[in-house]
């Protein structure tokens, strides 16, 4: 019997198809510990008992009948702001939301390489921060200490697959919110090139900063999650090139040119001294890459004024979005702040972050003239207690989480990969993780690295403590 706990996505699939075990079990014992750990971590939002039984059911049948599909009956999550027909999409707000009728093209294409979606996992309101917790569902907790937030904004996706209620997830990214979670869960987590997962009904999400990307135990996980969802609808605006991350998995990366950057974007002058733990962490992991025979030097992207760029844009995305809101007074007064700030933001500030755009992908990307790869922090902190974020202003808010979280966001301005890979943790035991960040369609490259990193660490061997999540 291959157990849920200790089996990662791929192994899921090949134990299927060879049937060492059914679609069922794997969806039943799914089901079994979300329910057992729901009130520690409080991971989902939404779980789908009856559906998923019946899907798994159905995912036997093929199976007997000698159907092979990469993630045929294989138990997934998803984040509450992907749309799963039969359910609401409420992306952390409260609020009675309608069903959706049609799945997400994402979901629709999950569901197409065989997956069953278990559950839909809690964010926080709108995604906007690096915390998963709100007035419409609580507080979602890391199982690596239950005092700290898994981070956010793909926070219960990221709780639900470090503590092993699920194999693999698929998150969204509009500010590190794959990235950020994965980092402080000790997971893998990939935001892939802009328009990578087509992100529709939404022609683009929140202008372009936000996509959808897989958070995993393993590269390999990721990288196969990634491929199944990956493809472009024809409503979509951003269409890059098909391209398969899975096989770089196994390919040797080559030896390359890395620039280590502790530096992070201007942000209106809010700093705060990186935590020394983790400028450890990631100046140990770029010591792994020097051993394994990567060039690595202290080097910084130009960021310039990106941060421009980027508020128009975050901010009139909130805007739409709390139009689409049952209710708006029940939403967090720093959530109604910022989409006053995206109505004023959202015509001429929001086309000159546009129009910046070519400038700033000439300025930053000249870092790719020298180096192959930019390794930097994933985050400045730890993760921070729950609550911590609780009483502050809007402004309070975007200082701490600016302070916390400075090296993600610029990535998704660009519009270009990055890979999340754990770094190791502090002497309290919370982990930290490090960005592996490329140029425009790097992602084989950047999973070939992350893989050959994984390899040498072995990160899979660390899980969290079974008494934090209930796990056996």
């Amino acid at each position: 019997m291959v157990h849920v706990a200790s089996a990662g996505l791929t192994a899921q699939a090949r134990a299927l198809a060879e049937g060492t075990v059914t679609s069922r079990s794997l969806v039943e014992q799914a089901l079994q510990r979300i329910d057992a750990a729901q009130a520690t971590l409080n991971a989902f939002r939404r779980v789908r008992p009856d559906a998923a039984l019946a899907e798994a059911d159905a995912a036997d049948r093929r199976l007997a009948a000698g159907e092979r599909l990469p993630l045929l009956g294989v138990p997934i999550a998803v984040k509450d702001d992907i749309d799963v027909a039969g359910d609401p999409t409420a992306f952390g707000c409260d609020g009675e939301f309608p069903p959706q009728q049609v799945d997400a093209e994402a979901v629709r294409r999950l569901r197409a390489a065989g997956a069953i979606v278990v559950g839909k996992t809690n964010t926080c309101e709108l995604g906007q921060w690096p915390f998963t917790e709100g007035p419409a569902f609580g507080a979602t907790r890391n199982p690596w200490a239950l005092d700290r937030t898994p981070g956010g904004s793909s926070g219960g996706a990221a709780a639900a697959v470090a503590a092993g209620l699920v194999a693999a997830a698929l998150g969204s990214d509009g500010a590190g919110s794959v990235r950020i979670p994965a980092a402080w869960t000790h997971l893998v987590g990939i935001k892939p090139q802009r328009g990578r997962i087509s992100t529709w009904p939404h022609p683009e999400a929140f202008n372009g900063l936000t996509g959808y990307g897989p958070l995993a135990r393993t590269v390999g996980d990721a990288a196969l999650l990634l491929d199944a969802a990956a493809g472009s609808h024809a409503g979509d605006l951003h269409r890059p090139a098909a391209l398969r991350v899975l096989p770089a998995v196994q390919r040797d990366p080559g030896r390359l040119r890395i620039a280590l950057s502790f530096r992070s974007a201007f942000a209106g002058g809010i700093s705060r001294p990186l935590d020394p733990a983790v400028r450890s962490a990631v100046t140990g992991l770029a010591a792994t890459l020097g051993r394994l025979g990567h060039d690595v030097v202290e080097a910084d992207p130009r960021y310039g004024l990106i941060g421009l760029a980027f508020v128009p844009r975050a901010a009139s995305g909130v805007r739409d979005w709390t139009q689409r809101v049952p209710d708006r007074a029940v939403l967090d007064p720093r959530t109604r702040h910022t989409a006053r700030q995206g109505r004023l933001l959202g015509g001429a500030a929001l086309r000159l972050s546009w129009a910046a755009d070519s400038g700033l992908r000439r300025r930053i990307g000249a870092v790719f003239n020298r180096f192959d790869v930019v390794l930097t922090p994933t985050t400045a902190t730890p993760p921070p207690k729950i609550g911590a974020f609780a009483a502050l202003s809007s402004w309070g808010t975007d200082r701490a989480i600016i302070a916390a979280c400075p090296y993600a966001w610029p990535w998704n301005v660009l519009g270009w990969p990055g890979v999340n890979v754990p770094a190791g943790f502090t002497a309290d035991g919370l982990p930290v993780g490090a960005q592996l960040l490329g140029p425009a369609d790097s992602e084989p490259l950047l999973v070939s690295l992350a893989a050959q990193l994984e390899d040498d660490q072995q990160w899979a061997r660390h899980r969290p403590p079974a008494n934090q999540t209930l796990a056996p």
